[in-house]
């Protein structure tokens, strides 16, 4: 079964632009199933995540926020399996 990895983010967020472009090379490297939620979208979303987007989960628990490195995210990725 491949890791399920979500982006969680908000319009303007110039953070979250960086971890998308990590998420897209990392794509290249490694099988995984991605969604994007914009936490504004959702107010216990907004209420939880709002002062640490962009939060990257991997299967369901947090394993980013802020910033993520691509060598980080695919050993996490890894072990995730």
């Amino acid at each position: 079964m491949k890791p399920q990895v979500t982006l969680y983010t908000r319009t303007g967020c110039c953070l979250c632009g960086d971890a998308k472009l990590v998420i897209a090379s990392a794509r290249r490297c490694a099988d995984f199933d991605y969604a994007e939620i914009d936490i504004d979208s959702d107010p216990e979303l907004a209420r939880l995540y709002n002062h640490e987007v962009p939060v990257i989960t991997i299967n369901r628990r947090k394993a980013f926020k802020y910033q993520v490195d691509m060598n980080k995210f695919l050993k996490k990725l890894a072990t995730s399996i």
